[in-house]
């Protein structure tokens, strides 16, 4: 007995997506419309300057490169469903992104690309998933440390005794799974993911590796030549390090994407205000690389989802 009717559905289905765009493209103006660092004269100054072609056009290809990365990343874990191409693949995390900005650190995400293969395929498309973007937080987490760890010798960010704290919790809590690894909740355990990510060819897990270190690269150099065009003397190597402990913190916290700039912004002043660097300068920063890294790939992948199609059962 159908409770809903397939015209039913379909409007139904368009009022959602209608809803998500809308909302998302909400979110956006609003913002933008109460940034008052976000000064158009002074950023027309930047890009007028000849000499700062060369770093605007490397700023452009990075701003490509994270989104496209990532796109490869999914093109080449999904393939172990089913053949999917670049332009599905793009179809898939653009739009995926789009569901998942008001959702609790993207969770929505997932869905989002469940919607694009088959419900028995549900489970399989969220590991693999989780596959994808837990390679990222490792290396949000491994570089974080190594970055605030550097930079706290330079200036002291938070008390050396906090960072020992912090890698003794690490060290315990890694060390408790491990010898707990075959404890299971409702028939599932550590063990049981580590025998999921082993049906994984080690072909995949060495692509998916390199490519997110090229991702994680492409996204904190955005950073890096958005500091220094604006200005910002700091050595490369410190800024570089500072860079990563804004993406360490940042990842530790609950947020939702669309809160994303601020909670790094917020998080990138309290660290740079050790480095004598202008609060103005860190809030542009940050707005603009929300504008690249989400509005951007948001306004694509709102077409996608006013384009997606519910399949016929």
């Amino acid at each position: 007995m159908k409770i809903l009717s397939d015209k039913t559905k379909q409007y139904l289905v368009l009022l959602i997506k209608i809803l998500v765009v809308s909302a998302a493209f909400y979110y956006i103006y609003n913002q933008l419309s109460h940034d008052e660092t976000l000064d158009f004269h002074i950023l027309s100054e930047v890009i007028a300057k000849k000499e700062n072609y060369p770093a605007l056009i490397a700023l452009m290809f990075l701003t490509f490169s994270n989104r496209f990365v990532e796109i490869l990343k999914w093109q080449s874990l999904s393939s172990l469903i089913k053949p999917v191409s670049v332009g599905q693949a793009t179809k898939q995390v653009l739009s995926a992104l789009t569901l998942g900005i008001f959702t609790p650190n993207g969770i929505g995400e997932y869905a989002g690309k469940a919607l694009y293969f088959e419900k028995k395929d549900a489970p399989r498309v969220i590991f693999l998933n989780m596959v994808c973007n837990g390679v990222q937080v490792i290396y949000a987490i491994l570089f974080g440390l190594i970055g605030l760890t550097v930079l706290n010798q330079y200036h002291e960010i938070i008390p050396n005794r906090y960072l020992w704290i912090t890698f003794g919790i690490i060290t315990v809590v890694l060390t408790l799974l491990f010898s707990v690894r075959n404890f299971a909740i409702k028939g599932y355990s550590l063990q049981t993911i580590i025998n999921l990510l082993k049906e994984i060819p080690k072909s995949k897990h060495r692509k998916n590796l390199f490519l997110a270190s090229l991702r994680y690269a492409s996204f904190t150099h955005q950073y890096v030549i958005l500091y220094y065009l604006f200005g910002v003397d700091i050595p490369y190597f410190e800024l570089l390090c500072a860079v990563s402990a804004i993406y360490l913190m940042a990842s530790s916290l609950p947020n939702f994407q669309f809160l994303e700039f601020a909670v790094k912004g917020s998080i990138a002043m309290f660290i740079f205000s050790a480095l004598d660097v202008s609060q103005w300068v860190v809030a542009l920063v940050a707005t603009l690389i929300w504008l690249l890294n989400i509005v951007l790939p948001i306004s694509i992948g709102s077409y996608f989802v006013l384009t997606y199609r519910v399949k016929s059962t």
